[in-house]
């Protein structure tokens, strides 16, 4: 069925950096910490795991190295999307020949095309990668929000299979849900905020791709899990439990504050690329706080 695999919980993973370059060790720690915690699926290269500023060469061995500890554990999809579409198609291209299983490909961003540029772009990469997309909606960093309209004419294409919601709109994904359900459409909405995985769960989304993912995937599955045996109760119970340590993972850019907890539990270093920084000291006692408020363990990772 198209769009089937895009349900649960899929991470979306931090690059590891050590001395300016990607520290590999720690990488495949990571990704297999995530697969130990239950992760459905593996998104490496997005905006969390900093691709912005990498290079074509570190792209390649990030996505490598996730592929190999996922295989036949988890599907992989890495972010292929830029606000050029030649180049899209040029990343898409490349992470299908690497052996990923689709591509989150996120609305070109900066020269916040018309939504029938949208629709030209994503169809231009649909046509030319022939390859399950992910279209990525992010207004806070793209400058630009999908519409409803805009998303459900995208989803006709067979390549079109779901969309990461980082609107942080409830109801749009409702309407979504709603729309593609009255156009006969198999089309997954998948939820792009952690605050909101449970109340886009609650309106027919079908999971999310996860930040917090990275530190406390069993965690964040279990409440998935709650909801969809139909036990809501326990389900917000663990949202309510789970949600200052998302919200203090936001105080500054993401992934500062994700690689610096990763840090303080011994996964990987807290080191960011410029222009990004580590977190202040303020944040970072937040952070702290907000993991011992949660009574979490720390995860065991193996190096």
């Amino acid at each position: 069925m198209k769009g089937s695999m895009f349900k649960g919980l899929w991470v979306a993973l931090v690059t590891p950096f050590r001395g300016g370059a990607v520290d590999e060790a720690a990488l495949r720690a990571l990704t297999r910490h995530v697969l130990g915690g239950g992760a459905d699926g593996l998104v490496p290269l997005g905006t969390t795991g900093e691709s912005a500023t990498q290079n074509e060469k570190e792209r390649a061995r990030v996505l490598e190295i996730v592929l190999e500890e996922a295989a036949g554990k988890a599907p992989v999809m890495p972010g292929t999307g830029s606000n050029s579409t030649d180049v899209t198609i040029q990343q898409t291209l490349a992470a299908k020949k690497a052996g990923a299983q689709a591509a989150l490909v996120v609305t070109p961003y900066y020269n916040k095309p018309t939504p029938e540029g949208q629709i030209a772009h994503y169809e231009a990469v649909a046509k030319a990668a022939e390859f399950p997309i992910m279209i990525y909606n992010i207004p806070g960093r793209t400058g630009v929000n999908m519409t409803v309209e805009t998303l459900l004419h995208l989803a006709r294409l067979p390549e079109i299979q779901a969309v990461k919601e980082a609107s942080g709109s409830v109801d749009q994904s409702s309407e979504l849900v709603a729309g593609a359900a009255e156009r006969g459409l198999e089309f997954a909405v998948m939820s792009g905020d952690d605050t909101l995985t449970l109340p886009i769960l609650s309106v027919g989304g079908t999971g999310v791709v996860s930040v917090v993912g990275n530190i406390v995937p069993r965690e964040t599955r279990e409440m998935i899990e709650l909801f969809q045996a139909g036990k809501v109760g326990e389900a917000a119970r663990q949202h309510a439990r789970l949600f200052p340590l998302i919200k203090a993972l936001f105080l500054e850019t993401n992934p500062s504050p994700a690689k610096y907890l990763l840090n303080h539990l011994g996964v990987c270093l807290p080191d960011v690329r410029l222009p990004l920084l580590p977190v202040k000291p303020a944040t970072a006692k937040r952070l702290e706080e907000a993991w011992r408020v949660a009574g979490l363990a720390a995860p065991a990772v193996s190096a």
